[in-house]
């Protein structure tokens, strides 16, 4: 298995990191030497002299611990607020050609690479870039992630719209339970099978989820 996926979400919080985290254990179980890529964050702590964002210590985790942070996340800002906000407050242009060197960097020694969006598919990461904008720059498929909660239907119903009108290869959607106690979570993921046109690859839960899902939805790659 060679090549890449770009994991997007309906919005911020709605679980991309635990189903890239997911994507990346699975692929590492089959032997495929995958690696995480956060390309920006925003929303870091200072650690060992540089400031680091929990997202991509977890995709670091999930792959390859021993890589250095910045291969990992190019871009880190300390705020938790909107990427080109928070690059402009630092003085900094997110520049998508550096990006594109981090993972060609990382394709060096890694069969696969998830790469993890920031919030949603249109949120700004500079004056002439968005998060659509670098994914078509790095011409991979995407995964898009549904946050599993209250306003889910209309969140992921436009997500899947604005991906397919931007030309990019939309390959699956993953269900991402974000609260606990969603009522109807069984007829949600029912109207969005129904709905969204591509496969769901699979429905991962809370953990403390109060509701128990029907059928049971693994986690299943086929389509990457």
């Amino acid at each position: 298995m060679s090549g890449g996926v770009f994991v997007t979400g309906t919005d911020t919080g709605c679980g991309k990191t635990f189903v890239a985290q997911a994507v990346l254990r699975h692929l590492r179980a089959q032997g495929v030497r995958a690696v995480g890529f956060k390309p920006v964050a925003a929303g870091a702590e200072w650690c060992d002299g540089q400031l680091q964002n929990d997202d991509a210590l977890t995709l670091r985790v999930a792959s390859d611990r021993e890589l250095p942070y910045e291969a990992v996340n190019p871009y880190c800002f300390e705020p938790p607020i909107a990427p080109h906000l928070a690059a402009a407050a630092q003085g900094v242009e997110i520049s998508a050609q550096s990006i594109l060197a981090a993972l060609d960097a990382l394709r060096l020694s890694h069969d696969f690479v998830v790469v993890e969006g920031a919030g949603g598919w249109l949120v700004p990461l500079s004056a002439s870039l968005d998060v659509a904008g670098l994914a078509g720059l790095l011409d991979l498929p995407v995964l898009l992630v549904v946050g599993l909660r209250l306003g889910c239907l209309n969140h992921a119903l436009l997500s899947e719209r604005a991906i397919c009108d931007s030309g990019a290869r939309l390959i699956g959607w993953v269900g991402s339970q974000v609260e606990p106690g969603m009522a109807c979570l069984n007829e949600n993921v029912a109207t969005l099978v129904e709905r969204i046109g591509v496969p769901c690859l699979g429905v991962l839960t809370h953990p403390d989820s109060s509701g128990r899902l029907l059928p049971a939805r693994p986690l299943t790659l086929a389509g990457l």
